[in-house]
């Protein structure tokens, strides 16, 4: 019996998307494997937008390197040497009296030393002595998941996490705390309660185990030439012939030998194996006449719009800005969720002497903002950081990059309903992405490697199944 190739289509071509393809490729290079982006270019959401003279980034503009897979994977690319440390460390939280840096030694914002709790910036006394109780609390006997904001309230208090920690975490995710699972975005803290008894012991054992291993080295990287280097190189280690962007697949069927997958109203790809990359309501959709029951649980994980406020102001302002790479903002005191100097985390000759800034806008709660028009989000975003650090009243340049529905909330239960999912969805189709397992792009890495590994296994399966038909 004469085999046939085995054929893989992978809808979506971001970092998720062609991190799988590519661990398809080098683990079989006999596959044909097909990402097919609907955008006109793969990257996904790590790409670059021109302000003035400048190319800055419209999505992260880093990524977490204490998590390894996305350096694993640079260095796989050959890129590991293009790999860049932050120009400056250290971050600020705004508060009514000022900007207040974030204590060093303190792990998700929680401090571990008990005299940094009683100096905590921008909390009241009694909004410190009720942190400090976290310290004498009992724990809490249940095993099962609880909301981020649940756990951090009944330890340090409602001031401490609404002013002080959920600014950072909830941050992260663009969520509300009080709707967030701690198993699917903070499992440490809830690790930390179970072992140490409290936060702030837990922050402290943290911050001694990492002080007894090896140099830790910085906690963000990104390539020299932005982050949308890593899914360039991933596309340029794949055949040309394997990315096709401007391919909007609309939807999935069942064929006899695997799945069809439509592409537009007129063609049709068929497949062993469909990896689907892109934000879950549109893996829903597609997968809606297949598998009705994972449609539904994927329409259950809500998103949040975001967006950036790129800025750019005149020569000679850089200096205006203090040493650190930013600040968060406790939610609704401001127009924007947090603050990125790039000038500062990013140094690049590009600049020059200007002063470089990313403010990130809209989060679960705050979407209405981006229904402002781009004038009036740069002159809002312009004058609270004007009234926060020396900078002229208006940036030389600027530009608002908007992403509507594009960050999914890991709500209380997320693990469960992600298990459902990949449960109720027919063998050969896998899901990966943002919407599962971390929304980080090492989280990302790490989950397409995964998919890749799972789709080789169920390929190979087939192919001995149909090599034992005489």
């Amino acid at each position: 019996m004469i085999s046939t190739p085995r054929r893989v289509a992978v809808v979506g071509g971001g970092v998720s998307g062609l991190t799988a393809a590519y661990r398809l490729c080098r683990a079989d290079p006999a596959l044909e494997v097909t990402v097919l982006e609907a955008s006109n270019r793969a990257g996904g959401k790590l790409r670059s937008v021109p302000v003035g003279d400048l190319s800055l980034p419209a999505g992260a503009d880093s990524f977490l390197a204490r998590k390894p897979w996305a350096v694993e994977l640079c260095s796989e690319l050959g890129i590991a040497a293009e790999l860049d440390a932050p120009g400056t460390t250290g971050a600020y939280l705004w508060t009514d009296g000022g900007l207040a840096p974030f204590a060093k030694d303190a792990p998700f914002g929680i401090p571990g030393d008990v005299g940094d709790v009683f100096r905590w910036p921008g909390l009241s006394r009694a909004g410190r002595r009720r942190a400090a109780q976290d310290l004498v609390r009992t724990k809490r006997k249940d095993p099962g998941d609880e909301t981020l904001g649940a756990l951090l309230r009944r330890r340090l208090g409602d001031e401490a996490t609404d002013r002080a920690v959920a600014p950072l975490l909830a941050g992260l995710f663009a969520g509300d705390i009080d709707r967030l699972s701690v198993q699917a975005t903070f499992p440490e803290l809830a690790r930390w309660e179970a072992s140490q008894g409290s936060l702030i012991r837990g922050a402290q054992a943290a911050t001694r185990d990492a002080r007894r291993g090896r140099d830790p080295g910085p906690m963000f990287l990104r390539p020299r030439a932005g982050v949308e280097r890593l899914t360039d190189a991933l596309a340029d280690r794949l055949d040309p012939r394997c990315v096709r962007t401007g391919t909007r697949v609309t939807g999935i069927g069942v064929h006899d030998r695997g799945y069809v997958v439509h592409i537009g109203t007129i063609e049709a790809l068929l497949v062993d194996a469909v990896i689907l990359a892109p934000e879950a309501p549109v893996a829903a959709e597609l997968v809606r006449a297949i598998a009705p029951g994972a449609a539904a649980e994927l329409v259950g994980i809500p998103y949040a719009s975001t967006g950036v406020v790129l800025a750019v102001y005149g020569e000679g302002t850089a200096r205006d800005l203090p040493a650190g790479t930013g600040f968060v903002v406790p939610r609704g005191r401001a127009p924007m969720t947090a603050s990125t100097w790039l000038s500062n985390k990013w140094p690049s000759a590009a600049f020059g002497s200007r002063a470089v800034i990313r403010s990130y806008v809209g989060a679960v709660g705050e979407e209405d903002v981006l229904e402002a028009g781009d004038a009036e989000l740069i002159e809002a975003c312009a004058r609270f950081q004007a009234a926060v650090v020396p900078l002229p009243a208006m940036p030389q340049d600027a530009a608002v990059v908007r992403w509507s529905r594009s960050m999914p909330q890991y709500e209380l239960g997320h693990v469960e309903r992600v298990a459902r999912v990949r449960d109720q969805l027919p063998a050969g189709i896998f899901v990966t992405g943002q919407a599962y397992d971390g929304v980080g792009i090492p989280d990302c890495v790490r989950g397409a490697g995964i998919t890749a590994e799972a789709v080789l296994t169920y390929v190979t399966h087939v192919s001995r199944q149909e090599e034992t038909v005489p």
